[in-house]
């Protein structure tokens, strides 16, 4: 079994469209390499990945590990540190979909956001190759449609809607598709290390996401979490590299960004849909991430400039 660092985590966070929020990556580039990385991530936004060719694992906190291979498909939830490598002498080839569905199934009243048993229970985040026939086939025309000069995203849409819905009910039956048992956490990942910090303040990130419109208080999410508000602040800030108030903030103005970009929404009501209280409030936090003000950013986007600006998702967390 290989070892991965335990003090280092990195936080892919992505940045994905209002109007469209979905990034595909394959093609020959997403190759996974047989050489392991040496530390675990974690995305802010859902992860659908399946495996085209060969066999690897997918590592996870506390040294579990959960076998692919050809035809294996996986969903894996936002804030789940893992890492994936292929067999020596055998890497293996990729296509994943990263997505927000509270936002990308923002018009479909039944929609509920799939919420996973356990973040523990790995072994459920893997469909094996030929257990959901259905999954196999909307993923691929899915991958098809999304890889076109033009692609129809009102379809994708759809395809991306039943291939939610279709893992989420496998997800759902757990152990009946899980060929992986559940391994006992390693006396190695104690409660000190990078991933069993990050799983930690995983409840908190989850709720800032989906209620980042709404007031949070520090004091509310330590308690999602079972910590002390200090000891929170104090993890929180050795995982993300950042404090809760400005990351909550940085949320904001992500969707913020995403509004001013695909609406023609008002800046006042943007302030009020991503969750600040004030407009002057709003347009400080914006300008401070975005050197620049909402107006400008709207009008830069409009005119299709892509002057340099920071991308305030970027963030780095490496304890």
């Amino acid at each position: 079994m290989y070892t991965f660092r335990k003090d280092m985590i990195e936080n892919r966070n992505y940045y994905l469209p209002f109007s469209f929020p979905v990034l595909l990556l394959t093609g020959e580039k997403w190759i996974i390499s047989d050489v392991p990385s040496n530390y675990l991530h974690f995305h802010n936004c859902w992860e659908l990945g399946i495996c085209h060719d060969n066999s690897g694992e997918l590592a996870f906190i506390n040294d579990r590990t959960v076998p692919y291979g050809a035809g294996d498909i996986f969903f894996i939830p936002p804030n789940v540190p893992h890492t994936t490598y292929a067999m020596p002498g055998t890497p293996s080839g990729w296509s994943y979909l990263f997505f927000n569905p509270r936002i990308l199934f923002r018009d479909k009243p039944s929609f509920t956001s799939f919420v996973p048993r356990s973040r523990s229970d790995v072994s459920s985040y893997r469909i094996p190759a030929g257990a959901s026939p259905r999954s196999s086939f909307l993923f691929q025309v899915l991958i098809e449609e999304l890889s076109l000069a033009k692609p129809d995203l009102d379809v994708a849409k759809s395809y991306l809607f039943c291939l939610y819905m279709e893992i989420s009910r496998s997800m759902e039956k757990g152990a009946e598709l899980c060929s992986a048992p559940p391994e006992e956490p390693s006396p190695e990942a104690g409660p000190g290390s990078a991933s069993s910090s990050t799983l930690s303040i995983a409840p908190a990130l989850d709720y800032i996401e989906e209620n980042y419109m709404n007031k949070i208080s520090v004091d509310e999410l330590a308690s999602l979490c079972h910590l002390s508000t200090v000891h929170f602040r104090r993890v929180f800030q050795n995982i993300m590299d950042t404090n809760p108030i400005d990351y909550i903030a940085g949320v904001r103005i992500m969707n913020a960004c995403n509004l001013l970009h695909s609406t023609n929404l008002s800046i006042l009501t943007v302030s009020e849909m991503s969750g600040f209280r004030t407009l002057s409030n709003f347009n400080r936090h914006f300008s401070e991430m975005m050197c620049q003000t909402p107006s400008d950013f709207r009008r830069q986007m409009l005119s299709g400039s892509t002057e340099k600006r920071p991308d305030m998702v970027e963030y780095k967390g490496w304890l």
